[in-house]
């Protein structure tokens, strides 16, 4: 009976120790509010993981074709005409982290209204990936952008 306990307890802490390990998803996201255009930079692009990096690839190839690309540079924004400062004065991330899942939803005030973006990640060798950001209020999902 104590050695079940013992395995039990042996689990969680090993269960608790990867989480930890990865650190909050929140802070991730948080860079991309901070500085806005980040997500197409190359630098950032560590920071994904397919369908969100294939689409930022497509977009990257348009661009070095020289065409303006196919993706909105304020999409971390909500697609919205956004105050820098506004934003991060206003700035919250929500989190919920379900195993190697990790939603966070970024609420911030833009263009007089709170709006909201939720970004999708998920823990890859101990480190937090964006698969994905979507608007909660409007009809769009960086991975449905069809970039050609």
């Amino acid at each position: 009976m104590r050695s079940a306990m013992g395995a039990g307890l042996g689990l969680i802490c090993s269960i608790g120790a990867e989480a930890a390990f990865a650190g909050p998803a929140s802070e991730v996201v948080r860079p991309f509010y901070l500085q806005p255009g980040l997500e197409l930079e190359q630098s950032a692009r560590g920071n994904f993981i397919d369908p969100a990096r294939k689409v930022l690839n497509l977009n990257d190839e348009i661009r070095q074709g020289g065409e303006e690309g196919c993706l909105d540079p304020s999409l971390p924004f909500n697609d919205t005409k956004f105050d820098p400062a506004e934003v991060v004065a206003t700035l919250k991330l929500e989190e919920l982290i379900t195993e190697n899942d990790a939603t966070v939803v970024a609420k911030f005030m833009a263009e007089g209204q709170e709006q909201a973006v939720q970004w999708r990640l998920k823990d890859i060798g101990g480190r937090w990936r964006i698969s994905d950001i979507a608007s909660m209020s409007k009809d769009w999902a960086l991975s449905r952008f069809q970039c050609e």
